[in-house]
């Protein structure tokens, strides 16, 4: 069995590296969704990294898997949002090589949440045109799980108005050390390896490098995500849980990128000789 799912391409554009400033972002649906308040651009790869679900049931007074299943609930409401606002790529942490760790109950539940979710939210997907990916390993996971994933991948492979890559089980370092191995067995020559040939055997290989990344909860850290993708990403670190992370919250987010500039190491045209 594969180690690691990644779909075929569903689009023509190649990867790239940073791109020019300015040039990385598409123009917001001029009606319907969510359009940004500031400025016409959105970015077109979003990646969410859904933290707060266990602490969302705490302050209820729920036992932590009832966070997971409204958590799950809530990718329905955020994968709408982000193409209505013309999101082109969204990638969503689901569960990392670390979640292991926690207690076998709570790991068990969201295995088990995940495989009936995707089961039946699957046509809904298909009928918003959304194409469902997979980054991290599927070797460590339970039958039923690992089939409701490659289901889903399958019945959305065609579509193509968004690319929505779920990352569970997976792990940036994890990643890399992937991509390494991946190199040597191929027989890459040292000479010959660049960033654009490492790239290519990542998890990740034909999505565009992520242009924001949002983390809920009010933590300030990576985390292992994306480690080589997020180079030159902007972040949006807000306190709102993700059980509760809403279409208003995604604006705000998206707000928030269009004031920034992203120069990619070059000089801002605002402080620039002659400006």
């Amino acid at each position: 069995m594969q180690d690691v799912v990644s779909t075929p391409p569903a689009r023509t554009e190649a990867p790239e590296g940073p791109p020019a400033p300015g040039d990385s972002s598409t123009t917001a649906p001029a009606a319907g969704g969510i359009t940004p308040a500031v400025g016409p651009v959105v970015p077109r790869h979003v990646a969410i990294i859904m933290d707060g679900n266990g602490r969302w049931a705490a302050q209820r007074g729920l036992p932590r898997i009832e966070g997971h299943e409204q958590g799950t609930e809530n990718i329905r409401r955020i994968t709408r949002a982000a193409g209505a606002a013309g999101i082109r790529y969204l990638t969503l942490w689901a569960f990392s090589t670390e979640n292991w760790r926690r207690p076998a109950d709570e790991v068990s539940g969201i295995l088990r949440i995940l495989g009936e979710v995707l089961g039946r939210e699957v046509e809904e997907l298909h009928d918003q045109g959304a194409q469902l990916r997979h980054i991290g390993s599927l070797t460590e996971l339970p039958g039923a799980t690992r089939e409701a994933i490659l289901d889903a991948i399958d019945r959305t492979k065609h579509n193509d108005r968004l690319v929505l890559t779920l990352a569970f089980n997976y792990g940036g370092r994890q990643e890399l050390l992937h991509a390494v191995r991946s190199l040597l067995a191929a027989g890459i020559d040292p000479t010959d390896l660049d960033e654009q040939t490492l790239r290519q055997h990542l998890y990740t290989g034909d999505v565009p490098d992520p242009d924001l990344v949002i983390r809920t909860s009010g933590e300030h850290r990576m985390s292992n995500f994306l480690l080589w993708q997020a180079a030159y990403a902007e972040f949006f670190f807000t306190p709102v849980l993700w059980p509760d992370f809403g279409p208003d919250d995604l604006r705000c987010a998206l707000d928030d990128y269009a004031r920034r500039e992203r120069r990619f190491g070059h000089v801002s045209a605002s402080t620039a000789p002659g400006s």
